[in-house]
């Protein structure tokens, strides 16, 4: 079976893993933490980065370090993962739910505008599968109703948008570093900022909020800290961090070639302004094939190819639609190109070593697969 996905780890890391160890610095302390956040701030373009224990907890100290509380509106994508909106929900403010752009699948940023209201705190725009937002706009809306910009950069370490990497473009970027991420470090998270006040917040805020003496707080504080054992993976990862990204790229850009002009297949894109990473290559059926999503992922797994479906929206979560929380977001308007996503698309292999061979062979079944599927 060839994985939807699968760790790289092609240098290192082993053996900054056993030097972690072997000299006992196996928790949140130790020199391959501040070697990990500061090689990531410098591969980002920003002054600090502070690492954390999952792209939610990143999101979560953004969100919080931010001020956002009761009562305060954050914009977001109903396409996303749910722990872009669940990090919203922890602070107590409301997540306000946009559609997507048809053809990057991010964020509309024209249908922004129409929710903001007067509790508007901050706009979350995330960078779907790699490809970077329309960030100019994004940030002249913030600039003009005066919001926070959180960047949801989790599947687009490297991305670039006019050049400037994916991150670095707002109040906070955060990032995952989960398994399936081009930099890993098995779970783990990131923030980047240039804001040293904002920095120290997190900081403190992902160390239980201690105070000076130790075990005084003077506010509530949580366990988000980086162990030195997955900094050490993640230090060995920046090492490579070119590498590693361009391979994934590479996946992507041999996918386009393969499978261009193939009838009922919608590919990703590459706007003008952006370097998609294709964190995962993509791709949605198009009304003309009758065959469902999940018939064609059954087909493609009975010729040993695994993939996976794309998020199902916010707005067609229960706990959302449910409103197991108080705060949880209005899940009922109207949302056709997130729909259409989640019925329609799912990706294919994406690992970053996936080789030239299979990636022919998948290609080869999923275009044998719609040629003899049943067209409307």
């Amino acid at each position: 079976m060839i994985p939807v996905c699968k760790p790289w780890l092609p240098g290192n890391e082993e053996k900054y893993v056993l030097d972690a160890i072997r000299t006992n610095w196996i928790s949140s302390k130790g020199e391959y933490l501040d070697k990990f956040e500061e090689e990531f701030a410098k591969y980002c373009g920003t002054k600090y980065a502070v690492s954390c224990t999952s792209g939610l907890a990143a999101l979560h100290l953004a969100c919080v370090s931010l001020g956002l509380k009761k009562g305060d509106e954050v914009i977001v994508p109903t396409f996303t993962m749910a722990a872009s909106v669940n990090a919203i929900i922890f602070t107590g403010a409301t997540p306000v739910l946009v559609d997507s752009e048809i053809d990057t699948w991010n964020i509309d940023t024209t249908k922004i505008e129409e929710k903001i209201t007067s509790k508007t705190k901050a706009i979350m725009p995330v960078h779907i599968y790699g490809h970077p937002c329309d960030m100019s706009m994004i940030y002249q809306i913030a600039k003009k109703h005066n919001l926070f910009i959180i960047e949801d950069a989790a599947e687009a370490t490297g991305a670039e948008y006019i050049g400037k990497k994916a991150g670095s473009l707002s109040d906070i970027g955060c990032f995952s570093f989960y398994a399936n991420k081009i930099i890993t470090t098995g779970e783990g998270g990131m923030c980047v900022t240039d804001n040293k006040e904002l920095a120290e917040k997190m900081r403190k805020l992902r160390n239980h909020a201690f105070d000076l003496p130790r075990f005084v707080h003077s506010e509530v504080g949580y366990n988000y800290r980086l162990t030195n054992i997955q900094a050490a993976i993640g230090f060995a990862q920046m090492e490579n961090a070119q590498m590693l990204i361009e391979a994934r790229r590479s996946v992507g850009l041999r996918y386009n070639k393969l499978l261009k002009n193939t009838p009922g297949l919608i590919l990703p894109v590459e706007k003008p302004y952006a370097k998609n990473v294709y964190w995962m290559y993509g791709i949605v059926l198009d009304n003309s094939i009758k065959l469902t999503k999940e018939q064609v992922m059954d087909r493609l797994k009975e010729r040993g190819i695994e993939t996976r479906g794309f998020f199902i929206p916010m707005h067609k979560q229960p706990a959302y639609y449910n409103k197991t929380v108080e705060n949880a977001p209005d899940c009922s308007g109207n949302f056709p190109v997130a729909d259409m996503l989640g019925e329609r698309g799912f990706y294919l292999p994406s690992s970053s070593d996936l080789n030239d061979n299979e990636i022919e062979y998948i290609c080869s079944v999923l275009k044998e697969i719609i040629k003899d599927s049943p067209f409307l």
